[in-house]
């Protein structure tokens, strides 16, 4: 099991990327939270195997159809042990 915290700049705001996202973290049985942040990020902690937790990761680079992503930061964390998926 793995965790990753990521920040996804752009226009990710008001695009359903919350909704959308928890979609995609349900398909591949990711646990974790995905939030707005103030500066009009989205904000997210993903929690899972490897490949699932990458698969989403590499989702939040293109991100829902009316999402502008212009950059992805990516950072290891350790897993906390999450089940569940929340929309913050």
């Amino acid at each position: 099991m793995i965790r990753r915290r990521v920040v996804v700049s752009g226009n990710v705001q008001g695009v359903f990327f919350r909704a959308s996202c928890q979609q995609e973290a349900s398909r591949h049985g990711i646990a974790g939270w995905v939030s707005n942040r103030p500066d009009g990020a989205v904000e997210a902690a993903f929690e899972g195997d490897d490949s699932a937790v990458e698969a989403l990761v590499a989702w939040c680079r293109q991100g829902p159809a009316r999402a502008e992503v212009s950059d992805v930061d990516v950072r290891e964390e350790e897993p906390e042990g999450l089940s569940g998926f929340d929309v913050r």
